[in-house]
């Protein structure tokens, strides 16, 4: 029996095909292996410990989701939760606020030394968090610090940004100097690539500066507006080495449970409740990827 031509040529190819699938997965594999071991099987083991109590009799002992259900009934989640919140709502909008004027100001060809105030405006993104929370808190101490110093100077009491009303403006004005200038980059690295073209256009047709931000580049930036916002509000739900830092400077404002994340470290570490600790974080987790997701569709959809 002979076999067609179109026979042979498809017998030719299929194993071409078949080692072209391969090959993909060859290259893709090592990385799915590395993503598996440090992102998956962390986030699994922590769901398989969520399900489980240490209990005084009976040892680790399969609970369900018996841990969800205390740690939303437990008042200092919810408190830490709610300043965390607080702290979202408060300090991201002036963070990428000052981020986008930064931005047009560096954009808008009228700054001299442009590139040094951009080096400078994002230097402190360099500096560790615990390096910025020791350095910021020694200044805000009201006996040893700027704050004492001022006092000392002029005769005044100044409010103690350690003490618990102000505390939490203090972490926001220590996250707002370390992270403004990396959103600062990210705004200003969108604006050049904006056509300089539009920006003649818009001025031959008389349009002023005010109104080629609006109707130009801040709709042009949308997106990366929106992906520092997501970065915002992840970072703000995983607010954790600032208060931890103060917390040596500032024991009677910040709290074991200042931070949901603290929360989490103190029962671990400190409690030994391994088991409730994961149950905190995984919440914690998805509160934080429902939140993300629901901005990141707004500005889908805004886009479109």
């Amino acid at each position: 029996m002979t076999l067609s031509p179109r026979a042979d040529l498809l017998g030719a190819i299929k194993p071409q095909i078949r080692f072209r699938s391969w090959t993909g997965w060859g290259f893709i594999g090592p990385f799915m292996l590395v993503f598996a071991l440090i992102f998956l099987a962390p986030i699994a083991y922590s769901i398989y410990l969520s399900l489980f109590r240490e209990q005084l009799i009976g040892g680790n002992s399969f609970v369900g989701f018996s841990n969800y259900g205390a740690a939303l009934a437990d008042p200092q989640f919810w408190s830490g939760l709610s300043r965390v919140l607080l702290f979202l709502v408060i300090q991201v909008p002036i963070m990428l606020a000052a981020a986008l004027l930064l931005a047009l100001a560096l954009d808008s060809g009228r700054l001299y030394g442009r590139n040094f105030f951009r080096i400078g405006i994002f230097l402190p993104y360099a500096v560790p968090a615990v390096v910025a929370s020791l350095m910021w808190g020694f200044m805000y101490g009201d006996q040893f610090g700027l704050v004492g110093n001022i006092n000392q100077l002029l005769g005044i009491s100044l409010p103690s940004p350690l003490s618990p009303p102000w505390i939490l403006a203090a972490i926001g004005n220590i996250v707002t100097w370390e992270f403004v200038g990396y959103n600062m980059l990210i705004f200003y690295s969108a604006l050049r690539v904006v056509p300089a073209s539009l920006f003649e256009a818009a001025e031959i047709d008389g349009a002023g500066q005010w109104r080629i931000i609006r109707a130009i580049k801040l709709p042009a930036i949308r997106g990366a507006l929106v992906i520092a916002t997501i970065f915002s509000i992840i970072g703000s739900f995983q607010l954790f080495n600032e208060p931890s830092i103060l917390k040596g400077l500032a024991p009677n404002s910040i709290s074991t449970y200042f931070t949901p994340n603290m929360y989490a470290y103190n029962l671990s570490f400190a409690g030994q409740q391994y088991n409730y600790s994961a149950t905190i974080a995984i919440i914690m987790g998805i509160i934080t990827m429902i939140v993300a997701y629901a901005v990141q569709l707004r500005g889908i959809r805004k886009e479109a």
